[in-house]
């Protein structure tokens, strides 16, 4: 054990360079994610057919393509018809995208799961549709949703290692890294392994909080 702890002073440093880009990854594909996923929801739930044609073909395009693929085709394809990203941008972007489908759902969801007739109420008094979204919808939705959103932003967490396999340096790039240089696996990926615990608890715990929170409300 001491003599982990003694290495782990020295590994950790290194690694916390890529904790730092494995939150940016991860801070901007959930953003990403979170506004493409309402956008392909709210197109859904429209009553507009060639937007719910759209938002679900690309939800289901999306979803039978691997997350992997989609960061290849981002970073090594789109620069061949001229659209040039850094492997960081194309790690966001991929990600951001991949995962908006499944935001998509979750939100879809949430929005299915309202009393109808509160809907058909809201309609009879005279609301729009953004009126109805903003006052009906939401609200409620926002809570049915949470718990399978949070669970989204701990798999984002996770899968941004994916962007590793682009050459962003984030926390698995940078373990592996330091290994192929020490040939230390056992001790560099313990480390990563409890690194990415330690930043999913906290997302964990907030999620159920705001579970709890809503519940009450």
């Amino acid at each position: 054990m001491s003599d982990f702890l003694a290495k782990s002073a020295t590994y950790l440093p290194l690694l916390m360079e890529g904790v730092y880009l494995t939150l940016v990854v991860t801070l901007f594909s959930v953003v990403l994610s979170t506004l493409l996923g309402f956008v392909w929801a709210v197109m859904t739930w429209s009553r507009v057919p060639p937007l719910v044609s759209i938002s679900r073909g690309f939800i289901t395009i999306i979803r039978g393509i691997p997350i992997i693929v989609q960061l290849f085709y981002i970073y090594f394809v789109m620069p061949e018809i001229g659209l040039n990203l850094t492997a960081l941008q194309a790690g966001i972007i991929g990600l951001g995208i991949a995962y908006s489908a499944y935001q998509a759902e979750n939100f879809r969801a949430g929005i299915e799961a309202i009393d109808k007739g509160q809907i058909e109420a809201a309609y009879s008094i005279g609301m729009t549709d953004a009126l109805v979204m903003r006052r009906v919808i939401m609200p409620q939705a926002i809570r049915i949703a949470l718990p399978p959103y949070g669970n989204t932003v701990i798999m984002i967490l996770k899968d941004s290692s994916l962007v590793s396999t682009i050459t962003v340096a984030e926390l698995t790039r940078q373990g592996q890294l330091i290994a192929a240089s020490t040939f230390d696996n056992m001790t560099i990926f313990t480390l990563v392994a409890l690194i990415y615990l330690a930043l999913s608890l906290p997302l964990t715990f907030l999620t159920q909080h705001l579970e709890r929170r809503f519940s009450k409300a």
